[in-house]
């Protein structure tokens, strides 16, 4: 396993860090049962198999 040679700072550490930060998720329209969603566009094909409900119902 690597190991580093020295310490990293609070400084660098932080501002790395600081960097990693969550997306929304990209929202895709489907036509379910004549209404029209929007929903990730990841869990489209779960929608259409029907294996997540949509909200609402």
């Amino acid at each position: 396993m690597a190991v580093p040679k020295r310490r990293t700072s609070r400084s660098n550490t932080r501002h790395r860090r600081a960097r990693w930060k969550a997306e929304a998720p990209k929202l895709v329209p489907i036509t379910l049962n004549g209404r029209e969603l929007l929903v990730p566009q990841n869990l489209v094909p779960a929608y259409r198999r029907g294996l997540l409900a949509p909200e609402g119902e």
